[in-house]
């Protein structure tokens, strides 16, 4: 065994495992643009995500405002919904359904009316009363009745006969014909303004029985 003269020569530390380094290289620090990268990456990421979770909820739900008084009482002009557009893709459209959709007059507005007859119904209206197939439509639901009659009509494949809640007073199917499934939107889901009416809309489906 040899010692070294040198008197600059490191003497090793009794303390540090056999073979170990005395230190160990410290890491770099991460540079100013590899920070600026990292972030403005982080911040794509969540503008992607953003935009995607945007356009699910676009695909599936769309908001409607009333205008007019078609479907008083339960619906009033400036009330404000969220409409349901996923329903109708998995099931067609229900008896008593409050819809959403493009009127076959091209008018420049979407209109909202309540779902009365189906495909294959023969719907007639006698002094404001709704008959399907000769028998009496059962309509819980509030309403204001209309006074007229209507010759009877059977309604096309995929169409639907629609009224409005406030008979005397709609632009329905009373009066241009049915609707067809391609027009409809989707179902009428929940209001949210004015806050005093904000809640899920009622569902009379099961209601509105033949």
């Amino acid at each position: 065994m040899e010692l070294s003269n040198d008197p600059n020569a490191t003497i090793p530390n009794p303390d540090a495992p056999f073979g170990a380094p005395e230190s160990l290289p410290q890491p770099a620090k991460p540079s100013w643009w590899s920070n600026l990268g990292s972030a403005l990456r982080e911040l794509a990421e969540t503008l992607i995500l953003t935009l995607v979770i945007f356009l699910v909820i676009r695909f599936a739900v769309q908001n409607f405002r009333i205008e007019g008084l078609s479907m008083e009482p339960n619906f009033h002009d400036g009330q404000y919904l969220f409409v349901n557009k996923l329903l109708y893709m998995l099931q067609p459209p229900q008896r008593g359904d409050v819809v959403v959709f493009v009127p076959p007059n091209n008018n420049s507005r979407d209109f909202i009316k309540r779902v009365i007859g189906l495909p294959g119904d023969r719907i007639e209206i006698r002094s404001g009363a709704v008959f399907i197939n000769g028998e009496a439509l059962n309509e819980t639901y509030p309403l204001n009745p209309a006074s007229y009659s209507t010759g009877s009509l059977v309604v096309p494949p995929d169409e639907y006969f629609v009224l409005g809640d406030n008979r005397n007073y709609s632009s329905d199917s009373h009066s241009w014909g049915t609707v067809s499934k391609k027009s409809i939107i989707g179902k009428a889901w929940f209001s949210y303004w004015p806050p005093q009416m904000m809640g899920l809309v009622p569902d009379y489906t099961s209601a509105a029985g033949k």
